[in-house]
């Protein structure tokens, strides 16, 4: 029975005045410097081959596929967007320092949410279930190559709960334009839904 390859991706950077703030669903574009970053990494490193591109529907993704697949059309799928911060998008955690709710929040109580936001476990269970949706689908059409363009939370949480070897989500943290490639083997995933963490992406060339 054939393997199949799932190659996961985070978007390139965005302003360096939003890093370090909680930005969700917000759509920014790349900035100068994350379009260029991006490109390095296509000329010097190779990304794998993919017959289809999945993608965010926010321009940081978006704009990322096409720099790394420029001859694919990426599917945009709306429910791998980041998490929806609500009220404290655009925000840092200084800022938010005295807020009970963002305290609970941050110590993981999945019944908490951000104000007109949404709770972690909704998070969760709305990515995995559009995941388990795009593996399925290409077992069953005998997809065998696919990348992901996706934002950092979306990765982290999905490695998190699917990958092997199992680790927190913060432990699969990367760089943006860095990534992982899972290999699902079909009895496995319809057995216990896990995928193999086998490589990171892109690679350096020999």
């Amino acid at each position: 029975m054939k393997s199949y390859y799932i190659h996961f991706i985070r978007h390139g950077a965005i302003s360096p005045t939003l890093q370090g703030r909680y930005i969700g669903t917000t759509d920014i574009p790349l900035s100068d410097e994350g379009k260029l970053n991006i490109r390095k990494l296509d000329a010097t490193m190779d990304y794998p081959y993919a017959k289809v591109v999945f993608s965010s529907p926010l321009k940081r993704c978006t704009q990322t596929a096409r720099l790394i697949y420029p001859n694919i059309e990426p599917l945009v799928i709306d429910q791998l967007m980041e998490c929806n911060f609500g009220e404290w998008e655009n925000k840092s955690a200084d800022e938010l320092k005295g807020d009970e709710t963002f305290a609970k929040w941050l110590a993981g109580d999945t019944s908490v949410k951000p104000p007109r936001g949404e709770s972690n476990a909704d998070f969760t269970r709305r990515i995995c279930v559009m995941f388990e949706s795009i593996v399925d689908g290409l077992i069953k059409t005998g997809t065998t190559d696919a990348a992901m363009i996706m934002h950092g939370g979306v990765m982290n949480t999905l490695l998190a709960v699917y990958g092997l070897p199992q680790a927190k989500p913060f432990d699969w943290a990367c760089d943006n334009g860095y990534g992982y490639s899972l290999r699902i083997t079909p009895m496995l995933w319809m057995r216990d839904k896990v995928a193999e963490v086998y490589d990171l992406v892109p690679k350096k060339r020999e």
